[in-house]
């Protein structure tokens, strides 16, 4: 324990954080924007206000958990003071997506282009995570016998618990449409944007593949998404670069062009911009192929 409800993991083979824990009663920790080279669980507990995250802007209230991806954008703007916990892991101590058979968190707690980045924890779900915390803070001041390992199961049980959880309330995309059907053509979006992102880059096309106007489906897009069709591309297509990036060794030129890309230089400043870091330097602080937990 470094201090007072902090709990914190260090990678003996590198130094860096593996894993931390702690609790928090401002908003001192998230007033500023977060870009983290490790995932980010935050419960907020009480308090309402704004959260910023990506290029978007959602309203929160007390009782939501929610979860950011390594280097993604995001700040808290409370109306008052916040309170709740936050545990954070790099993709070294535990990788969501070698372990997606066994844990399936990936593209519903992260990387879901579609939905907020958060849900609501009812009391029933509270008591268990809660109860997985509190393992987890008595583990990781006990470094025994294949700590690393029981913390490891502590965190999927919990990934697991909120990946249900998210799954069950389904819950709208914005405000505006929470009471509104969500258009059969939408879901033909998202299957097109699965398949084909990594050759068909622009809303024309989409729109021309689904036999649309493009006016009237960026109206959808932002109905019922609170993004642009544009901004719903480039994400998947980062998804998929930090995928390659961490996964694989391969070069980024080698990626460039598996996503679509001749210019290994133009998609370079694509990621830059969309992700606010280099490919390189996301590779050298994530890194590659280590995730082994």
């Amino acid at each position: 324990m470094i201090q007072q409800n902090t709990f914190t993991l260090i990678n003996p083979q590198n130094g860096n954080l593996a894993c931390k824990l702690f609790s928090f009663d401002n908003n001192d920790y998230f007033d500023h924007l977060q870009r983290n080279n490790y995932y980010s669980l935050i419960w907020i507990k009480g308090g309402t206000g704004k959260l910023k995250a990506d290029f978007y802007e959602y309203d929160f209230i007390e009782n939501r958990l929610f979860a950011f991806s390594p280097y993604q954008p995001f700040m808290f703007l409370p109306d008052k003071n916040i309170e709740g916990l936050a545990l954070q892991f790099h993709p070294d101590f535990f990788c969501i997506h070698k372990h997606q058979a066994e844990v399936a968190c990936n593209g519903v707690l992260f990387n879901n282009i579609y939905q907020p980045p958060f849900m609501s924890i009812d009391d029933a779900s509270s008591a268990t995570l809660s109860m997985l915390l509190e393992q987890m803070k008595i583990e990781m001041q006990n470094p025994a016998l294949a700590q690393y390992e029981l913390l490891v199961s502590y965190l999927k049980i919990f990934l697991i618990s909120a990946s249900r959880l998210k799954t069950e309330q389904q819950p709208e995309l914005t405000l505006v449409a929470k009471d509104l059907k969500q258009p059969f053509i939408l879901q033909n979006l998202k299957d097109t944007i699965e398949k084909d992102f990594k050759t068909k880059h622009s809303a024309s096309d989409y729109a021309s593949a689904l036999n649309i106007s493009a006016k009237a489906l960026a109206k959808l897009t932002k109905m019922y998404f609170n993004k642009t069709l544009t901004g719903l591309i480039s994400e998947r297509i980062i998804i998929e670069a930090k995928r390659e990036l961490y996964l694989t060794n391969k070069a980024v030129k080698e990626i460039a062009y598996e996503l679509g890309y001749d210019d290994e230089y133009y998609f370079s400043r694509f990621f830059k911009t969309n992700a606010d870091i280099s490919p390189q330097l996301y590779r050298e602080t994530v890194g590659f192929g280590r995730g082994e937990a």
